[in-house]
């Protein structure tokens, strides 16, 4: 099939890359000319496990190429995938930002020179196909198309993965032809999943309903944390013993300095914004958003309380991106506490695998950025693990001992073992407890 996919970020293209390899002809556009040309030489513009070796693969075998042109993309496509961004931009509202969503439609609707069917892979307000599909009509009386909701659900670090491997497709469709379609586009995969088709309506909300849920997950074994802070509990033997339960599961029971990225904090303020529309109050959802926003002050405090008496004393970040294997520092726990520390008088220095440049372009010049771990902890008086990278786990603990000031560990993400921590002589914290 020939697909269009508007849209080369953290999602439109990790899924170009899946679908030429499934064996379609695949067009991205994007509107940075900049990226386009780099992604046509086989450059990738984002840090996601395996998307190089794909790029250069299906670059070569022509399944895949890239364009500045939306025009030429709709226009050469049958298929055509809306994968631009839909952020919030108005803190006030917390409505997620639709209108590159629907400058693409426009730009579609007047381009449609056959049969297409349009999926809406971005994440969309409740509502946002039916209206979608109002504005084709008008702006194209003669139109032959469906509109589908495809929303998206890969995990940043793994997303390649799970394009080859979902737990499930979720499409919301409105005809017999368009499930067709959709189908055929994913049948390379039906043998090790399924598609569930539902209604616009339907689909697009599950996005939403999914990701506050695990949130509440996140938010809950946080809290949880703290009580076993308190009581001579260990969180990692709660966290096994409850996840261990098939009607719980144990994924997002590991406690932390809250959740970030790109997703969770949106999609929950999203859903409490979409809610109040229909003048509908959603507690839990919104409880679970402040309790975040708790949860990293809260982490800053217990930080702060380390060194509270040490003169100008020096923290080393290790970890600046919002989870291990990505970049992507959007809404990052990280990024909230370092502002929060640099309150107070200290000094920071970080270290990122991946994430420094991206951090760069939002913290600037505030914290010094160094090479490796190892510079990052010279002469600190306190580590602070906030990213859950591997290689933070199997760090030289004796070599660490002998750079930093004073020997102050803070493990937030729990993936250091106790006893080789002991083994160095650490004062050393975990979240929820014993490790």
């Amino acid at each position: 099939m020939r697909v269009g996919i508007i849209g080369t970020g953290y999602v439109g293209l990790p899924t170009g890359l899946g679908l030429a390899e499934l064996g379609h002809n695949v067009i991205c556009a994007d509107k940075n000319e900049s990226k386009v040309n780099m992604l046509n030489q086989g450059k990738i513009t984002l840090y996601e496990k395996d998307s190089q070796k794909l790029l250069l693969k299906n670059i070569k075998l022509k399944r895949i190429r890239f364009t500045s042109s939306i025009e030429e993309c709709i226009k050469k496509s049958d298929v055509i995938i809306i994968a631009v961004g839909t952020p919030i931009v108005d803190a006030d509202i917390n409505m997620s930002d639709m209108r590159d969503v629907f400058d693409v439609i426009k730009k579609t609707a007047l381009c449609l020179n056959k049969y297409k069917l349009i999926a809406v892979k971005s994440t969309v307000a409740v509502g946002t196909c039916d209206k979608a599909e109002s504005l084709i009509k008008k702006l194209n009386h003669k139109a032959d198309f469906d509109i589908v909701s495809l929303p998206e659900f890969l995990r940043e670090g793994f997303a390649v993965a799970d394009f080859f491997n979902p737990d499930r497709i979720i499409a919301g469709v409105g005809s017999s032809k368009a499930k067709k379609i959709i189908t055929k586009l994913y049948k390379p995969l039906l043998n090790k999943t399924k598609i569930l088709f539902v209604n616009r309506q339907s689909s697009e909300l599950i996005k939403y309903a999914a990701n506050s849920f695990l949130a509440v997950k996140v938010a809950f074994i946080n809290e949880i944390a703290n009580f076993c802070e308190k009581t001579n509990a260990d969180i990692n033997e709660v966290s096994r013993g409850i996840g261990s339960d098939s009607r719980i599961g144990g994924k997002f029971l590991n406690p932390g300095p809250g959740y970030g990225g790109s997703c969770f904090p949106k999609d929950t303020k999203s859903l409490a914004a979409m809610a109040n529309t229909f003048n509908l109050d959603m507690p839990l959802i919104k409880t679970v958003i402040r309790e975040n926003a708790g949860r990293k002050k809260q982490i800053s405090m217990r930080i702060l309380e380390s060194v509270k008496n040490i003169k100008n004393p020096k923290i080393a970040v290790l970890g600046l991106a919002f989870k291990a294997g990505t970049d992507d520092c959007r809404e990052s726990p990280a990024i909230d506490i370092i502002e929060e520390l640099l309150k107070h008088n200290v000094s920071i220095s970080a270290y990122d695998p991946q994430a420094a440049n991206t951090c760069r372009k939002i913290l600037g010049d505030k914290i010094q950025y160094a090479d490796t771990l190892y510079d990052a902890v010279k002469n600190a008086d306190i580590a602070v693990i906030l990213t859950e990278w591997e290689q933070f786990k199997k760090m030289d603990l004796k070599k660490i001992s002998k750079l930093m000031k004073h020997k102050n560990i803070l493990d937030c993400r729990n993936i250091l073992d106790l006893k080789k921590v002991k083994k160095q002589d650490f004062k050393y914290e975990c979240i929820g407890g014993k490790k």
